[in-house]
C-alpha cells in the first residue's frame, strides 16, 4: 500500500509529460475503486415459494416464540399421528408445553417387537455345533473368534431383531443344546 501511494505521489509531482498525469489519475481511480469494493456484500435474497399461502405460513412460523414453536410441533405431532423418534443428541420434548386434554388417555402396554438374543449357556457336547452356528451367524468372525465368543458366555448374539427372527434364532440354538434368552 505504501509503495502504491508513493508511486502516485511521484506521478503527480512529475508534470513534464501529460501522459504520466493521466496514468497517475487512472491509477488513483483504480486504488479508490478497489477500496470501495472491499465493503461487505448484501446478503443473498431469501428463498421464497411461488405459493403465497406457503410464504404466509413461513412468515407466521418465523414470528413465533420458542415456546409457541414447541407447542406447534407438539400439536402437529399429535394431529398428524407422528411417532417420537429417540435421538441421543436431542433433549426430550417438554410435556408441560402441550395443552392438557379433557379425556384421560388410557395407555395400553405395548407388545415388545424388537429383541436382543443372548446366548446364556450350552451343553459341553454341543460346543462344536454352537461354534459353527455362531460363525455362520456372524460372517466376519473367524473360527477362533467364534470359539472365544462361545467360551466367554453370556454373550449377545444379535440386537434389534424382529420378534419372528429372534424366536427362529432361539429355536435354532435351543435345538443344538444352548440356553438362549430374549431381551
Amino acid at each position: 500500500m505504501a509503495s502504491r501511494c508513493s508511486s502516485v505521489f511521484r506521478a503527480f509531482s512529475r508534470t513534464a509529460s501529460v501522459g504520466s498525469s493521466r496514468i497517475a489519475s487512472s491509477s488513483r481511480r483504480l486504488a479508490t475503486a478497489t477500496t470501495s469494493t472491499q465493503t461487505e456484500a448484501p446478503p443473498p435474497p431469501l428463498s421464497t415459494s411461488k405459493d403465497p399461502h406457503i410464504n404466509r405460513i413461513v412468515d407466521d412460523i418465523s414470528g413465533l416464540t420458542l415456546l409457541q414453536a414447541a407447542d406447534l410441533v407438539a400439536t402437529l405431532k399429535s394431529r398428524l399421528n407422528i411417532q417420537e423418534i429417540a435421538v441421543p443428541a436431542a433433549a426430550p420434548a417438554a410435556t408441560s408445553a402441550a395443552a392438557p386434554s379433557d379425556e384421560p388417555v388410557a395407555e395400553k402396554p405395548q407388545e415388545k417387537t424388537v429383541f436382543t438374543v443372548k446366548l446364556e449357556s450350552f451343553d459341553a457336547a454341543a460346543k462344536a455345533k454352537i461354534i459353527r452356528e455362531v460363525k455362520a451367524l456372524v460372517p466376519n468372525l473367524t473360527l477362533i473368534d467364534a470359539k472365544k465368543f462361545v467360551e466367554s458366555l453370556p454373550q449377545t448374539l444379535k440386537e434389534n431383531l424382529p420378534k419372528e427372527d429372534a424366536e427362529k434364532m432361539k429355536k435354532t440354538f435351543e435345538s443344538l443344546g444352548a440356553v438362549v434368552k430374549l431381551d
